[in-house]
């Protein structure tokens, strides 16, 4: 396969990651490392090639070429655009939602199951090797990854993996098996509820072993998860590893199983227009504003932006648009003002100091397109009012 490089999106302990394209424009992510140091790339690239799960990241070759001068080992996976969950803690302002916890965790576990069955061990879960895609969070990373060990009475005393997230049993170098994966997750949820690892005091990891394999002291569990939530967490990190649940039965605990429609499939509006995260808003006990959306009848985002102006709040049970306190601000400001006329529609933006007629407009989850007669000028607004027939984009 002709490809090419691109910038470099992160950095592991034994290789690096960046976006490379295809001849035909295709994006996708390769791992690289010298080829003298490749031994756990290899093994991922061997338990990858063997995996196809919509949970588990899709492997998509590899090869070896010179990069640097150097001979290096690439492999080659699909390219997650969410980047990693890690990466959405911190775009989020420190920790997840419950809604958005309970999503993730679902996906993981599908994920986990399917690696169980298979007589796999990932043996380094974490939000780092958690990557969201498009169809949802996959599970990253197998370089620590290993066969379940079948003989009884025999050990493998062999263990790897990040510190802070290793069970009991795996810091005090008795096994690894599906129960130290369990309690990995266990880990990785508290770091999506409070932004932080699961031992945030410890900072030398020979110290943090032995209190983890035996202090008997287990992670806190974050108060500001729900109760439901708390139990899953009781249950994952059980101290004795054959007290703790196993992956089917994590499955099917509340925490997991209460999903509902607007949770399994976003915690945010992904366009302006997103019907499903308004009408997932609670309503005020303060205020008689109710925040459901008009019924669209599935017409194209101008005539829906009609509907929306042309309604009125006795009618609709929308709240007053002339109440600027009821507004909620969906992105930040970047374009100030303008001013082009739309039928019944005023667009308002001092950028643009000459009225044009606009040929077309375009609303999707990431750019309002606005096509005039005489040139075509692609925003992105940050913000929307809808007024009075004005429509106001910053």
């Amino acid at each position: 396969m002709e490809w090419k490089r691109g910038p470099i999106i992160g950095r592991g302990s034994s290789a690096t990651v960046s976006v490379a394209t295809t001849s035909s424009g295709d994006l996708f992510a390769v791992k690289s490392t010298d080829l003298s140091t490749s031994q756990f790339l290899q093994k991922e690239q061997h338990f990858l090639s063997q995996l196809s799960s919509k949970n588990i990241i899709k492997y998509m070759g590899f090869d070896i070429n010179y990069h640097h001068n150097k001979p290096t080992y690439n492999l080659f996976m699909e390219y997650a655009t969410g980047g990693t969950i890690s990466d959405m803690i911190k775009k989020l302002g420190g920790s997840l939602d419950d809604c958005l916890i309970r999503f993730y965790t679902h996906q993981v576990l599908l994920g986990l199951d399917y690696l169980h069955n298979n007589n796999i061990v990932h043996c380094d879960i974490k939000c780092q090797n958690l990557l969201i895609c498009e169809e949802g969070v996959k599970i990253g990373d197998l370089g620590c990854a290993k066969f379940a060990e079948n003989d009884v009475g025999k050990r493998d005393f062999k263990f790897s993996g990040t510190p802070v997230f290793m069970a009991p049993e795996v810091a005090r170098g008795e096994e690894q098996g599906f129960p130290a994966d369990v309690w990995a997750l266990g880990c990785s949820v508290i770091e999506m509820a409070t932004g932080f690892n699961a031992w945030p005091e410890v900072n030398d990891p020979v110290s943090g072993l032995y209190r983890i394999g035996y202090s008997g002291d287990v992670p806190e569990i974050p108060k500001c998860l729900p109760e439901d939530g708390k139990d899953f967490l009781a249950k994952c990190l059980k101290k004795d590893a054959k007290e703790r649940w196993i992956v089917k039965e994590l499955l099917q605990h509340p925490f997991v199983r209460s999903l509902n429609l607007s949770c399994e499939t976003r915690d945010s509006p992904t366009s302006i227009l997103d019907q499903g995260f308004w009408e997932s808003l609670p309503v005020s006990d303060a205020s008689p504003v109710v925040t459901r959306v008009v019924g669209f009848s599935g017409e194209g985002p101008v005539e829906r932006i009609r509907q929306l102006v042309e309604a009125t709040p006795s009618s609709s049970g929308l709240p007053d648009w002339d109440d600027e306190d009821e507004w909620i601000a969906v992105r930040s400001n970047r374009i100030e003002e303008m001013n082009v006329e739309y039928g019944d529609f005023t667009f308002s933006d001092s950028n643009v100091d000459d009225v044009e007629e606009i040929e077309s407009l375009v609303v999707d989850e990431d750019y309002m397109s606005l096509e005039y007669s005489s040139s075509s000028r692609v925003l992105d607004f940050d913000h929307i009012i809808i007024s009075n027939k004005e429509l106001f984009c910053k």
